[in-house]
């Protein structure tokens, strides 16, 4: 009878830690408004963006000077080393950046169709007729770290990424990571500014850091049970040993 009461609190303690589905299933709860939903998606450029800049128009050699190749080129014949690459222009602290022909333009804090304005105001009909012009980030990226499967920084060449979209790039939260609390830093006029998303709550879908940010980074905490557990692991053990030998004693004396 001691062996059977022994071997049933044992498997509550087990039971007892299991995670029930309301706390791992997203978009559970709350009404979404419709009208608050929205794709619209809009790039803000910032310091230490690298940008890639491309201008073309029918005549082609009067964008010649607005694209310049980035080449290495060898210290001893001065030749040029591999195949060209696109050249890169870095927004500096300043939000500015050193572009051919017309010097010094300051693209940090506008939105794409604002820069691409701008380099035609300044390109047009001086430099360049009715010029074509694309802005792409080259190191736009997003860091997943905490309690998912494959934490790290990843890349966007889209430069296009949900929330969801970047915890799926980092296999998916942990059983054990904290939904309900999800943590997004992003960088807002030179300042830290901390978000809050509840992934079990269908009103991630119109959070400000549904769509992320370049530079955005997503921290998922571990929930209690993981903490506590981290915390306990050896007197678990130990418990688990002792609660084995008490077994294997009673059986032996009720024989």
């Amino acid at each position: 009878m001691i062996k059977v009461k022994i071997t049933i609190l044992f498997l509550i303690l087990i039971t007892s830690s299991c995670v029930s589905n309301k706390d791992i299933a997203y978009f559970q709860f709350d009404e979404i408004e419709q009208s608050k939903v929205s794709n619209k998606f809009e790039t803000i450029f910032k310091p230490d963006d690298l940008l890639e800049i491309t201008i073309s128009s029918d005549n082609i050699e009067a964008t010649i000077p607005f694209n310049l190749p980035a080449v290495t080129f060898s210290s001893t014949t001065g030749a040029a080393l591999g195949s060209p690459k696109q050249q890169t222009y870095l927004i500096d602290s300043k939000g500015e950046i050193d572009f051919p022909v017309l010097g010094k333009l300051k693209l940090g804090g506008l939105s794409r169709e604002a820069a691409l304005e701008l380099l035609k105001e300044k390109l047009s009909p001086d430099y360049v007729t009715n010029p074509t012009i694309n802005i792409r980030i080259a190191n736009f990226k997003v860091t997943v770290y905490g309690d998912v499967k494959n934490p790290g920084t990843f890349t966007i060449p889209n430069e296009r990424v949900s929330i969801l979209d970047a915890i799926g790039l980092a296999g998916d939260l942990n059983i054990s990571g904290k939904r309900d609390n999800v943590l997004v830093i992003r960088e807002e006029n030179n300042k830290k500014v901390k978000y809050r998303v509840n992934l079990l709550s269908n009103k991630t879908l119109t959070s400000p850091v549904f769509y992320l940010q370049q530079n955005d980074v997503v921290y998922v905490e571990h929930n209690k049970a993981r903490i506590q557990s981290a915390s306990s692991n050896s007197n678990t053990t130990l418990i688990i040993s002792v609660t084995s030998l008490i077994i294997t004693l009673v059986s032996i004396l009720t024989r």
